[in-house]
């Protein structure tokens, strides 16, 4: 297994604190769902989580935002937090907390409408920040492809760096040949993994980030 612990950073950039803030909240939220006993917290994600049927009947539209706020396990959500706080700071630091507050939650948004447009008569909720960190993974594989990311590789207990491009280059040929295989609706329903909110989350992040690409002019791109 091989996982991203770190990556080259931004000089003189802003403080990215919605990104820590978002981890914080994620990891509270998860804290809460722990403590519910097992009634109560299957019926909160019921409630909160995104179910595609409903999305499409355009009822219960506010899932799409706190759907991105459940995790369905500790490491469901320490793979999230993990890739978030990787990539998510350097985005931040170039376009600011603001822009990068409304980025992450409308491509969340835009992810959780994609899962729900491909698997249509699904009543199984998804929760997850994936969708929204896969925004930030589109957005950094144009913004810094060049940028080293380190991987922690288990089975050798070690640390490796690969550009991002080639790193989040193949994280996206992944998924988006594991969404292919679940277009059908038996499949869609059967899977686990929103594979389809990472693409369409990912799809935003790549547009916004030839957008935002022009405000890295102002920064040393990299520090030591």
């Amino acid at each position: 297994m091989i996982f991203p612990v770190g990556d080259d950073q931004v000089r003189g950039g802003k403080f990215p604190i919605v990104s820590y803030l978002l981890i914080a909240l994620n990891t509270l939220v998860f804290i809460y769902e722990i403590l519910l006993p097992a009634s109560s917290l299957e019926s909160f994600m019921m409630s909160f989580g995104s179910i595609p049927v409903n999305i499409v009947h355009g009822q219960e539209l506010h899932t799409l935002l706190t759907s991105m706020f459940l995790h369905g396990g500790w490491m469901h959500l320490i793979g999230n937090m993990v890739f978030l706080w990787v990539f998510a700071d350097n985005i931040e630091a170039v376009i600011g907390s603001g822009k990068f507050a409304l980025f992450y939650l409308i491509g969340g948004v835009i992810a959780a409408l994609a899962h729900a447009f491909t698997a249509t008569y699904s009543v199984v909720p998804m929760v997850g920040a994936s969708g929204a960190i896969a925004a930030v993974l589109g957005a950094y594989i144009i913004m810094f492809p060049g940028s080293q990311v380190k991987l922690f590789i288990i089975i050798f207990l070690r640390t490796a760096k690969v550009p991002a491009l080639f790193f989040l280059g193949f994280w996206i040929i992944q998924q988006l040949f594991n969404g292919y295989a679940t277009l059908s609706p038996d499949a869609a329903e059967s899977s686990s993994v929103a594979w389809w909110a990472h693409i369409g989350g990912f799809a935003f992040g790549v547009i916004m980030g030839f957008i935002y690409r022009p405000l890295l002019k102002p920064y040393r791109q990299y520090a030591d």
